[in-house]
């Protein structure tokens, strides 16, 4: 299929150069990642991960582990595994 149709945006210019250094890391153009999402949004019927707005609780726990508080640190998955048992 030719692909022809033109989208344009507006997006902060800080924003585009860091996601297109992270798509040049995958082997991606900003075109192949829109036409991408694009695809996702037509299988899936809508976006294809959650859009919701975190409550207080979820919140809190973004704010602490920003803040590296109540934060349990482990150096490999048997350490982790340990840790999630208690």
């Amino acid at each position: 299929m030719n692909k022809i149709a033109t989208v344009r945006a507006r997006i902060e210019p800080e924003l585009k150069k860091e996601v297109e250094f992270f798509l040049h890391e995958l082997g991606l153009s900003a075109t192949e990642a829109i036409n991408i999402f694009y695809r996702q949004v037509k299988l899936n019927r809508g976006l294809p991960f959650s859009v919701v707005i975190p409550n207080a609780i979820t919140k809190k726990v973004f704010e602490d582990t920003d803040a590296d508080k109540n934060v349990i640190h482990c150096s490999n998955a048997d350490e982790m595994s340990k840790q999630l048992r208690i």
